[in-house]
């Protein structure tokens, strides 16, 4: 699994960053939590506003703060 947050390093950024890191530690899932702060890396992802959470490659939430019980409802196998 891939985890990544996209954001230039706002305030924001860093509470989503924070809020995801715990929600991956709560799960146990022994992967790191990468940040994309480049401009034209967040561009690619299509994303008109930041934070973003990408799991897997698939923008799963974008501008606004998800707190870590969202993040984990993210993170869990889809039925």
């Amino acid at each position: 699994m891939r985890i990544q947050v996209l954001g230039t390093g706002c305030a924001k950024c860093k509470q989503l960053t924070a809020a995801t890191e715990q929600a991956v530690a709560e799960l146990a899932l022994g992967v790191a939590v990468e940040k994309v702060e480049d401009v034209r890396e967040i561009m690619k992802f299509r994303v008109m506003s930041t934070p973003a959470l990408v799991v897997d490659g698939q923008v799963r939430s974008a501008g606004k703060v998800l707190s870590p019980a969202a993040v984990k409802a993210l993170l869990q196998p889809q039925p």
